[in-house]
Parts: structure tokens; sequence; C-alpha cells
């Protein structure tokens, strides 16, 4: 008389996968992973020297900045585009200050809106103390003031560049730059500004309908 072979009990979870088939998975995507890795920590770099400073779209209005005084350890400039998401561009002349002291700063800007036109307005050192900001780059179409440049190189070419880290342009093109500047009485339109461990002493920010403007 012959018996039954005793059953075996069924496997739990989901099947094995076929030898090779999760290792090969990991190696494709491997690439594009570690692309991606780099490239943000590419960014992350550039951003931290103030190398991407016009890389983002700009709004379609320019803002006013305006500072009793304006010290610097150096200054670095040349002649860019910022450019908008309509696709039109704007021409600035790129300013790179490689450690910002100001008495006081005022950024202000007119947005039109439903109800009318609106001040967006933001304020900060005075009596509170100074505003300071690393590798700070702005993109201005204008600047008013009495400057003082020490050791100015104006024509170098914009590529060659090195008064602040990471701040220079494309070969060939303008530039200028100085060592320790001082801009008092600061009037500027631009269109955007990036720095790196921006400090506001004093900060306050309003909106208000028909507001006043920096000047």
């Amino acid at each position: 008389m012959s018996t039954a072979p005793p059953s075996r009990p069924a496997p739990s979870g989901p099947p094995p996968a076929p030898p090779g088939e999760g290792r090969t998975a990991w190696r494709r995507a491997a690439p594009p992973a570690m692309a991606a890795v780099t490239a943000v920590g590419a960014m992350a770099i550039a951003m931290a020297h103030g190398a991407l400073a016009a890389s983002f779209a700009v709004s379609g209005t320019s803002f006013q900045v305006s500072s009793g005084r304006l010290t610097s350890a150096g200054l670095a400039s040349y002649v860019a585009t910022d450019h908008a998401t309509d696709g039109s561009g704007h021409p600035v002349a790129l300013l790179g200050l490689g450690r910002a002291v100001l008495s006081d700063i005022c950024q202000a800007v007119t947005v039109k809106t439903p109800v009318g036109d609106v001040v967006f307005k933001l304020t900060a050192g005075g009596r509170a103390g100074q505003v300071t900001a690393d590798r700070l780059v702005i993109d201005g179409s204008d600047l008013v003031g009495d400057a003082y440049f020490g050791t100015a190189q104006i024509g170098r070419d914009a590529s060659a560049l090195d008064q602040v880290p990471g701040v220079h342009g494309k070969a060939g093109d303008f530039g200028l730059q100085a060592g320790r500047i001082s801009v008092a009485g600061v009037r500027s339109h631009a269109w955007s500004a990036t720095g790196g461990d921006f400090r506001l002493k004093g900060l306050r920010l309003d909106v208000s309908l028909d507001g006043r403007r920096c000047f």
C-alpha cells in the first residue's frame, strides 16, 4: 500500500524575483539618480557662491532699493540679462558684493491688484542695527549715490573678475571690479537680488494701498 508524499506548506509573501532582476533595476536607476543628486549639489554650491543670481525667472516689475550707506570688501560687475516667464529680457548691471554692510535698507514695489495699487515694502536696519549679507548680488537697471572705490579695475574681462567668488561673466565681455567700496545715498531700481546669510535687524514688512515707496 502506497502513501502519498506529505504536502509542503505554500510559500508566504510574493514570489521571488528572477535572478538578477532587482540588481538590474537598480543599475538602470542609479545613473539618473546620481545625476540628479550631482545636479542638486552643484546648484547648492553655485547658489552659495552667488553664481545663480539671475538663473530664476524674474517678475515683470522692477523694485526700488535704497540705503543710507553701503560698504563692501569687494565689488564685481558686468552686464547681464534677466529673463521673465513670458520670454522678455531685461538688460541689467550685475553687481556682486563680497560682504555687504548697510546702515539701513528699504525695498519697495508697486503691485496692481483688483482693489488698487498696493505697495509691498520691506525695511530694516537704522536704529535697530546694521544689515549684513554675504555674497549679495543685485541685478539693477540703475544705481545712484556718492561712491568711493578702492583699487578699481575698469574694463577687465568679465570672465577674469575675482574680487567676489563666483561672480564673473563671459570671456570677452566688459567688466569692472574694485576692492573696498563705500556708497552713500544708495538708490537703485533692480530686477532681482540674491544673497547668503541675510541679517535684517528691525525687519518690518508693510502692504498698503497707495503706500509710500522708498523714494
